[in-house]
């Protein structure tokens, strides 16, 4: 049994969550402290990935990546490459797929923080980001792991979007949920239940380690 698939599975949900807790963090922050014009809809645009399906999410991205899109002939003209079927690709796919899995549970963390601290921060000179970097961050990093958790168990069970930009290049976009829908579809089902088996102490371990985490809050 090749679990190549596996690996590969494991490293893009690695990648996307390191991506995302630094990107998610900054923009949890800001729509749990700021006000300005727009919020709500910036917050429903962040979330809205969590409501459409997975195909129509790669339907768009498709359009955007592809060789007319914006994305597609950029990152082409800077690497001589299509973004489609590598990756980056899959990479962004998934990132995009799962942004809210980062962002909700970071901002409810950060909701929850005293805001005795931040007032304080406040008068002692501190400005948003110092604020940000010094107070929220520190006092918020189960909050932060427990979403960097989710993010990581979404990003390893993505399928229609990763099917949809990056196809099934073994060693290169074939993540293990699409070698087990293959393998079911050639009917070895003993290579679906070997995969789907390595899936049970990892998801087991992630999330035993959220639920830690929530006790401790």
């Amino acid at each position: 049994m090749d679990f190549t698939p596996f690996f590969v599975s494991l490293k893009l949900a690695l990648t996307v969550t390191i991506i995302l807790i630094i990107i998610g963090a900054p923009i949890a922050y800001i729509l749990a402290f700021f006000r300005f014009r727009g919020k709500s809809l910036v917050e429903s645009l962040v979330y809205l990935p969590a409501a459409l399906p997975p195909t129509v999410i790669g339907f768009y991205l498709i359009v955007v990546m592809g060789p007319g899109g914006a994305l597609g002939e950029t990152y082409e003209t800077f690497t001589g490459s299509s973004l489609l079927f590598s990756f980056a690709g899959i990479t962004l796919a998934t990132a995009v797929y799962s942004i809210p899995f980062a962002v909700q549970p970071m901002k409810a963390a950060f909701l929850k923080l005293d805001r005795r601290l931040i007032e304080s921060a406040s008068v002692l000179g501190l400005g948003g980001w110092e604020i940000f970097f010094r107070v929220v961050l520190p006092n918020c990093l189960s909050g932060i792991l427990a979403a960097a958790v989710l993010v990581f168990l979404h990003a390893m069970g993505a399928f229609g979007v990763i099917v949809m930009v990056g196809g099934s290049i073994p060693g290169v976009t074939k993540v293990a949920s699409i070698a087990i829908y293959e393998a079911v579809e050639t009917m070895n089902y003993r290579g679906a239940a070997l995969m789907s088996l390595a899936f049970l102490p990892v998801s087991f371990l992630f999330l035993f380690l959220v639920n830690k985490l929530n006790e401790e809050r």
